[in-house]
């Protein structure tokens, strides 16, 4: 089970108005589910070899296992997660370290202007390091009060309730601190650089 040290979740479904008038972005639709889509199987992985690395522009590179991982401080938040395939599930109980904690402790260069995530099973994602600073942005291991399910991304996903979830790598072992831009997995087959739900960026024509 988590244990985020505090008895009540922050809030953040209120979020939506730094981008628009209605909670649910254009052209999705709710639901109670939590469907399941990911671009592969999900991978295995050794819980007494993982380990959660950030390298690249720091001053302190870091690799933690899931243990010391878990003994960062924690939140407990509820957000909503928009999926680019058109469905949104409001509300979602996410328990995590904040992306902030990670940045402050491997100490990110003045140069760094984007982040990398690499997961597991060889995904990829980009984001400019001024969106993964903001409110919500977690890499999180809880999920309704109990550890996250494998096939939403345990042990440990991104959550980005400002994007379109393919902007949340599941399986996320390492972030990449870097000055300049990569693309990731996604973004490199026609999706969206910048996948904003409320103004339906899904798709982009631009390439590298």
């Amino acid at each position: 089970m988590t244990d985020s040290g505090t008895d009540v979740p922050e809030d953040l479904t209120d979020r939506y108005r730094e981008y628009g008038d209605e909670r649910l972005p254009p052209g999705q639709r709710e639901t109670d589910e939590f469907p399941v889509l990911s671009k592969g199987s999900t991978p295995s992985w050794d819980p007494e070899s993982f380990a959660f690395e950030a390298w690249g522009a720091v001053d302190e590179p870091l690799s933690l296992s899931l243990g010391e991982f878990r003994d960062l401080p924690a939140v407990t938040q509820r957000q909503d997660f928009h999926c680019v395939t058109g469905w949104s599930k409001l509300g979602c109980e996410f328990t995590g370290v904040p992306f902030a904690t990670v940045a402050e402790r491997a100490g990110v260069d003045e140069a760094a202007e984007h982040v990398l995530f690499h997961a597991l099973d060889g995904y990829t994602t980009d984001l400019p390091l001024s969106e993964c600073t903001e409110p919500g942005v977690l890499f999180a291991y809880g999920y309704d009060g109990d550890d996250l399910p494998a096939d939403h991304g345990g042990p440990i996903r991104v959550v980005t309730p400002h994007k379109y979830a393919y902007k949340g790598a599941k399986w996320v072992a390492g972030v990449e601190f870097r000055t300049d831009r990569e693309r990731g997995y996604w973004e490199k087959r026609g999706y969206s650089d910048t996948a904003n739900p409320w103004n339906e960026e899904r798709y982009g024509s631009d390439r590298l």
